[in-house]
């Protein structure tokens, strides 16, 4: 091959150079110029790959059917021989780079995202490696298809393009059965699980069993994005059912044909779940995704605050993504537009935050700025001054405090009118700082935006809620109805858009990828007890502070996306440090601090293709 081609001409050139050299006093060639050195260094070095083999049970055809070995066209003519896959493959071996090459100029000329998405799930289905290629070199193309807007309607078409299982499907027929449902997993060590129970799939609401697709298209961004390997990673369905009509007659329907749990047999089997889960991967980050709000909280404190515990369980690492995900990167976004605005981190204490969205993402929005205002000084109640929190009835006031939960309680204003609309609200607040969780596409009118630019000259405009059809504006609309001026940043991605003067706007995106690979990251290689707010905290720093100079010249509130590898790892470092610091590693401690970041970078994925050799599982036979 070309490699062993290359290797020989190198040798051969080698000993051409010798021969040509002169004789020295005793007959021989000399060897160079500087005998010492030589006789000091009398080998040559070897410059061949590094990679460690990786061993492997299976041989021949079942090589080319796992996803995780196949290599398609790519394997070497020596593994084609020690692994029986002489006859199997096509003679021509195409390298990676020809691979993903082709796959890109495919996926390209298909008419529709969705198509694209589907193309993609082909390719992980048969060569994980190369799907998590593309993924790394191509994110900021891909991630809108692997993930957010597009994995919006893939779900929705779940069950119509199933064809093949990933993960595991957990579901209420399996209960008792939990513990051997997790031993039926092949994978050993689970670093990452993402789950969901479908009850409010993005803004689409209650999806059942066809919200797979969001662990599934989550855990290929903490591949790619966070660099945990695809074999420690494992997307969860809990299916309880689903009071969605429409699927409950979709004759395609993957899921359990039932109206959803709720109550006491509901939580049972989210605990029973989890018990199998600490007992078969005690370390472990569970990261619970697209649960309703009436359940979300209340999962993530009685497992984060460990109330589960008891003298025969261990707790378990939780981390909700609506809730402290999206908290966390808004929180850095607001550091990084007080940046662009001209002023510190330091002032978001002296802003005024309007919140349309009173559901678990808002409240947990609401709940991480909340921390954030208390970090900077200011006392708890001081704080909560800050917020206005509006849903479809108005402002959250004392007076409905028999309609709140507790979580939105906390915030609730007794010096506010009750029952005022978005744009009276506007001019009695008059907030800096405008966010939308509210899951209702197009909310913010060009009067309620044009009322907060009227009382702040450079607000913040965050339309946050995705798929694209529920944000509740575009990056056009923002601008144009500030005259320019504002500062945005949107759930779903929008194109930049050109001011009538020629000044480009540049849209970010207020992911939450930014977030949660590098927590996940973070947790696996450190072995983290439990994700505090303090470590969100430092996240959310680090995500502000990795911009470039030229990110921020080009008025950009979040870095860009192709960069997000070196993002995660800023952020698995700033959430170590503080686990570090805090006690709740067990595997570092603060000698390690200095070697921290090189300790990190070293275990992230990398996704290239590594010998493999066949290893049998009775050696001496």
């Amino acid at each position: 091959d070309r490699a062993r081609r290359a290797m020989l001409l190198s040798a051969t050139r080698r000993a051409v150079a010798v021969l040509a050299r002169p004789l020295n006093r005793a007959g021989g060639r000399a060897i160079s110029d500087n005998a010492e050195e030589e006789e000091k260094n009398p080998l040559h070095p070897w410059s061949g790959s590094v990679l460690p083999p990786l061993r492997v049970r299976t041989i021949g055809y079942g090589i080319i059917q796992n996803p995780l070995y196949n290599k398609g066209t790519a394997f070497s003519y020596p593994e084609r021989d020690r692994l029986g896959l002489r006859g199997l493959l096509p003679p021509r071996r195409i390298s990676m780079p020809l691979q993903m090459k082709q796959a890109m100029e495919r996926m390209k000329a298909l008419p529709t995202d969705i198509d694209r998405y589907e193309f993609l799930t082909d390719i992980c289905d048969n060569n994980e490696t190369l799907f998590h290629a593309l993924l790394v070199k191509h994110i900021e193309y891909l991630a809108p298809i692997v993930y957010t807007p597009t994995v919006g309607l893939a779900c929705q078409q779940f069950g119509i393009r199933f064809s093949r299982p990933r993960g595991m499907y957990i579901s209420a027929l399996d209960r008792g059965q939990m513990h051997a449902c997790m031993a039926n997993w092949p994978h050993r060590e689970v670093q990452v699980i993402v789950v969901t129970d479908g009850s409010r799939i993005l803004g689409l609401g209650d999806l059942g069993a066809y919200g797979m697709g969001i662990p599934i298209g989550k855990l290929a961004l903490y591949c790619a994005a966070g660099g945990i390997a695809p074999h420690r990673v494992l997307p969860v369905c809990l299916d309880v059912g689903t009071d969605n009509q429409a699927l409950l007659h979709d004759p395609y329907y993957i899921g359990l044909v039932q109206n959803r749990l709720r109550g006491d047999a509901y939580f049972e089997l989210v605990d029973e779940f989890l018990d199998a889960v600490r007992m078969r991967f005690p370390d472990v980050f569970v990261q619970f995704e697209d649960f309703s709000s009436d359940v979300a909280m209340d999962i993530l404190k009685y497992y984060r605050d460990d109330m589960c515990t008891s003298a025969d369980r261990e707790p378990v690492c939780v981390f909700n993504d609506d809730i402290q995900g999206t908290g966390a990167v808004t929180t850095a976004g607001l550091f990084s537009g007080l940046i662009n605005r001209g002023e510190s981190p330091e002032n978001l204490k002296d802003q005024r935050i309007m919140i349309c969205g009173a559901g678990s993402a808002g409240i947990g929005v609401a709940t991480a700025i909340l921390l954030a205002l208390t970090k900077q000084g200011l006392s708890e109640e001081a704080a909560k001054k800050c917020f206005l929190i509006m849903d479809k009835d108005g402002a959250l006031t004392s007076d409905r405090q028999s309609q709140l939960n507790k979580e939105q309680r906390i915030f609730m204003r007794d010096d506010v009118p009750a029952g005022m609309d978005l744009v009276a609200a506007a001019d009695f607040f008059k907030p800096t700082i405008l966010l939308g969780l509210s899951a209702v596409g197009g909310l913010f009118k060009e009067p309620l935006i044009r009322t907060v630019a009227k009382h702040c000259e450079k607000p913040f405009i965050f339309p946050l809620s995705n798929p694209t059809s529920s944000a509740e504006c575009t990056a056009e609309q923002a601008y144009i109805w500030t005259d320019n001026k504002c500062i945005f940043a949107s759930g779903s991605p929008f194109p930049a858009y050109v001011t009538p003067q020629g000044e480009t706007k540049f849209a970010s995106q207020c992911n939450n990828m930014f977030i949660f690979p590098g927590i996940g990251l973070a947790v696996a290689v450190c072995k983290i007890i439990t994700v505090t707010d303090d470590m969100l905290y430092a996240a959310a720093v680090a995500v502000a502070n990795s911009l470039t100079v030229e990110d921020r010249k080009e008025g950009r509130v979040y870095p860009q996306v192709n960069n997000i590898r070196d993002v995660s790892l800023d952020v698995a470092c700033a959430v170590a440090t503080v686990a570090i610091q805090s006690k709740l590693s067990k595997k570092f401690s603060e000698k390690d601090l200095p070697s921290l970041k090189k300790l990190i970078a070293a275990k992230m994925y990398n996704p290239l293709y590594v010998p493999l050799v066949h290893h049998n599982k009775n050696p001496g036979d």
